[in-house]
């Protein structure tokens, strides 16, 4: 009988794009995959995703971004987070992230940009690949 804990991921949509179906289908492919999931809904701030990271003790954090806007709320996540003592968290990303913007992701500390072109199956290996 295996003892093993399911991988534990937080996927939040943050700012102020409203739609959340790819976030949901993420999610719903993590869950498939026997990873427990929590799913923080629309509209978050990064302040707002932290604080469910550390009441939920996770260190995976994705964020499901279309607006636009992922370089200035992946900076103030990853201050938060640094703020908050939490030094292992692994952030990656999903959404449409023009190419332009990855090495400057890479920077601030963001784990992984995933994008349109992206398949489940390669997210869930790197969830697993990055559990701590």
């Amino acid at each position: 009988m295996s003892t093993d804990k399911p991988v534990r991921v937080l996927v939040a949509k943050p700012g102020l794009d409203g739609h959340d179906v790819g976030a949901r289908a993420v999610a719903t492919a993590f869950r498939n995959a026997g990873m427990e999931v929590i799913y923080t809904g629309l509209h978050q701030t990064p302040e707002q995703i932290v604080q469910a990271a550390v009441q939920e003790d996770i260190s995976l954090i994705g964020l499901s971004i279309l607006s636009g806007a992922h370089v200035p709320i992946c900076k103030k996540l990853m201050e938060l987070l640094e703020a908050e003592g939490i030094d292992d968290a692994v952030v990656f990303i999903g959404g449409v992230i023009p190419y332009r913007d990855r090495d400057e992701l890479k920077k601030i500390g963001v784990a992984a940009v995933f994008d349109q072109n992206s398949n489940f199956e390669e997210m869930v290996e790197f969830l697993k690949k990055n559990a701590k």
